[in-house]
């Protein structure tokens, strides 16, 4: 392959190294409204008055609007392939706030100050009401999160507002009680992880303007363009064709972006006001209104004969959506599905869940979904029942990891596994972390402990018979391609990834295609880049559509030549005879043909969706060095071997997979979001909320073992998600081997070590 696994340099690097004005902030023209939002002091309350009269006098402001101002229909903020899974539970503004947060009205001012001022100059008095806040008694509360009538759900997924639950329901194959019973070794284990911040760079931004034709112009930092025109259909009552929602170039989003959580209020402002308006989020904002990770507490039983074959695994989720369900109930699947089915030949499994709704801010989407957290208590608890055995951990997954050609063991269908390659990326991260060495500890006589732990995960490619990729490709009248895609590049490269297929099926250079990004007017339709679906599924629709332009290609080479196609061949420059090479007609004279009496429009528009998602598998091995005075954990080496199927360009896969796990030590070692008794979140900002730096992440070996997936494009699979999934596990493991302590919650912070050290702990640490 001459463009296809080759580490091109992405399309948009010189834009981004040398500063070029980019971002959505970029592109906002001088007066333009300025929204703020004002946001309720209360975790559960009711606006029983709401005064706004000064507010409105403050000289700048163009308007205040209030609950009692906005459309009564019910909506989702979740950006979902529709009908959307997550209920309808949201207004634009609602009298019953359910969150410390939850936007109680909105402000649209000529410029910040007079927007800042007019928010202090709102008085509202609040009926306040005892607030839910603990997710491990919301389930059949006599406290309801959300008592309304007008809430609905489109899906079967199990929600019902009068029992607080966004999504129940499970699955279950053979005995588990019965074959747990006769097993030799059990582990039994609750696991609880945190919601977590994606922390992005670019926090959340909208522009809004009213265009020529009386269209609602929603500029966004999203990731899901088709989704944000059609959940804000529903939020205003308008149709979407008066709609149109281009994508600025994204700052970073990791899932956060899969949510509308900013665009609905200043689209609000503009179509009541018509004039451009602006919504740019505060880090405070970011912090305490957006959409983290679910929390989630996750129980595990797993059962093995002495010899280590497992043979029965159950898992139960519960998972906290909070004050409302966006991606409830699509997250908590694969928290299940995706940690289970890393094991083969199983007698019996069961998965079942459950997501609650709470008084506390809405969870979303974040890179992982779901299999970070069941992926971290199931492989803990492997690491877990490897000790009970007195077996080492790799031997225990080498005979039961799942292998090429095994059928997925958790899964509604009988999907094999046709491209699996786990098995050669554990052998070779065993290799990398000098395993045979090191495990378990090594006691440097310096009060510090060095020691090694591992663990493997795997994820999906999209959403299997959901989602839909699709590409525009059409050769422009130089001579070169125009591609035009839904999907959203937020700094993954996925532009540049698509563009290389193109590039290869048109055997042509990289810099013959240029990318036209999201825009709903002039894209195909796209689910957005989410669920690890670009690269497989909308790579897929740009390979099909450069073989079908290639055939258009013949096809107007044929009639310019006057011979059949089947007798003519494409080279990328040009269409030439095969039996007599010197009849031919270049690349550049068939796109002029169409500027002059032209019937025949070269350009293809192809939509893709598939069946199956095909994981990609991971195995982890870091190596740490523990003070067990202070309890610090420092990493030293984290390698990491990841099969995607064929990487499209290495370098941005291997950019990707340091991301996740960078992100994935900050979640295991220090992110830790607290609340008040009064449901206020603490870690508002980055001087209490700490994510990882450089400084963090020690050295990083990442390497790839290809596998080949026949219903990829050139045998790709997905890899955004997947490389967040093994620290977590393998950082807990090496803990457990320096300390004898197993940490069952996250984050294991230096705090908790270093107490449970001082204290003579051993064995399981919880909450």
């Amino acid at each position: 392959m001459r463009v296809v696994n080759q580490p091109l340099r992405k399309k948009d690097a010189m834009a981004l190294v040398t500063g070029k004005p980019v971002f959505l902030e970029d592109q906002i023209p001088a007066g333009t409204l300025v929204v703020k939002l004002l946001r309720s002091p209360h975790a559960n309350a009711l606006v029983e008055e709401i005064h706004t009269e000064k507010a409105k006098r403050v000289p700048g402001v163009e308007a205040v609007y209030t609950w009692e101002d906005v459309p009564k229909q019910r909506f989702t903020m979740a950006g979902q392939t529709y009908p959307e899974p997550s209920p309808y539970d949201r207004l634009i503004l609602d009298r019953h706030v359910r969150y410390v947060g939850d936007p109680v009205a909105i402000v649209a001012a000529e410029t910040e100050e007079a927007a800042e001022k007019a928010l202090k100059l709102i008085r509202v008095r609040y009926q306040v009401l005892p607030a839910l806040l603990d997710f491990r008694r919301a389930k059949d509360n006599e406290l309801l999160v959300h008592p309304e009538d007008s809430w609905k759900s489109l899906c079967p997924v199990g929600a019902d507002n009068r029992r607080n639950l966004c999504a129940s329901g499970g699955s279950e194959k053979g005995d588990v009680d019965q074959v747990l019973a006769d097993c030799e070794v059990t582990v039994e284990g609750t696991y609880h992880t945190l919601a977590a911040q994606q922390s992005m760079m670019e926090t959340f931004r909208t522009y809004c303007s009213i265009d020529t034709y009386g269209r609602l112009n929603v500029v966004s930092s999203t990731q899901i363009v088709f989704h944000v025109r059609r959940i804000l259909s529903n939020a205003l009552g308008i149709p979407k064709t008066r709609i149109r929602v281009p994508k600025a170039r994204i700052g970073g989003g990791f899932g956060a972006k899969q949510t509308v959580v900013a665009e609905v209020f200043p689209a609000f402002v503009t179509w009541m006001t018509k004039k451009p308006s602006r919504l740019i989020f505060t880090r405070q904002e970011s912090q305490t209104a957006s959409s983290p990770r679910h929390e989630m507490e996750v129980k595990v039983r797993i059962g093995a004969g002495k010899d280590g074959r497992i043979r029965a695994i159950d898992v139960h989720t519960l998972s906290n959506t909070g004050a409302y369900g966006e991606h409830g109930p699509t997250t908590v699947g694969l928290s299940g599905t995706k940690s289970i089915s890393l094991y083969r030949n199983l007698e019996a499994h069961r998965f079942t869940y459950d997501v609650v709704y709470t008084n506390v801010m809405s969870a979303g989407a974040y890179r992982g979904y779901g299999a970070t957290q069941g992926i971290f208590a199931v492989e803990t608890a492997v690491n877990e029942l490897a000790q009970k055995l007195h077996m080492d951990p790799a031997k225990l997954r080498e005979r039961n990891m799942v292998r090429q050609g095994d059928v997925m063991t958790s899964y509604d269908s009988a999907q094999r596994t046709d491209s699996c390659a786990l098995d050669r990326c554990f052998a070779r991260v065993k290799e990398l972390i000098g395993w045979e060495e090191k495990y378990p500890a090594r006691d440097m006589g310096n009060g510090k402990i060095r020691s090694v732990g591992l663990a493997m995960g795997m994820q999906g490619s999209g959403i299997s018979c959901v989602d839909v990729g699709s590409a525009t490709l059409k050769l422009n009248d130089d001579g070169g391609y125009m591609l035009s895609i839904g999907s959203a590049d937020m700094g993954t490269g996925c532009d540049t990834i698509l563009a290389q297929i193109a590039a290869e099926v048109l055997d042509c250079s990289l810099d013959q295609i240029s990318v036209s990004a999201a825009d709903t007017d002039t894209s195909p339709y796209d689910s957005g880049s989410y669920a690890s679906s670009t690269t497989y599924v909308t790579g897929k629709a740009v390979e099909k559509a450069g073989r079908e332009l290639r055939e258009k290609i013949l096809e107007e080479g044929s009639r310019a030549l006057e011979l059949p196609a089947a007798e003519l061949e494409f080279d990328g420059s040009r269409v030439y005879a095969l039996k007599d090479e010197s009849r031919e007609i270049s690349l550049t004279d068939i796109a002029a043909r169409s500027m002059c009496g032209n019937c025949h429009a070269l350009e293809v528009t192809v939509s893709n969706s598939s069946r199956i998602s095909p994981p990609p598998f991971m195995a982890g091995a870091v190596e740490i060095e523990l003070d067990k005075e202070t309890g610090e954990v420092k990493v030293l080496d984290y390698a990491a071997v990841v099969d995607c199927g064929t990487p499209i360009n290495p370098n941005l896969a291997r950019i990707q997979v340091e991301g996740g796990l960078v992100q994935a030590i900050g979640m295991t070692l220090f992110e830790n979001i607290q609340y008040s008794p009064e449901g206020r979140l603490r870690n508002n900002s980055f001087m209490q909320y700490k994510i990882p730096t450089r400084l963090d992440m020690g050295k990083l070996h990442v390497e790839f073992q290809s596998s080949y997936e026949p219903t990829g494009p050139f045998g790709a699979k997905s890899i955004g998600e997947i490389v967040i999934n093994t620290p977590a596990p393998a950082l807990v493991h090496a803990i457990a081997n320096a300390t004898g302590c197993w940490f069952h919650s996250l984050p294991a912070t230096s705090e908790k070590i270093a107490m449970a050290v001082l204290e003579g702990k051993t064995g399981v640490i919880g909450d």
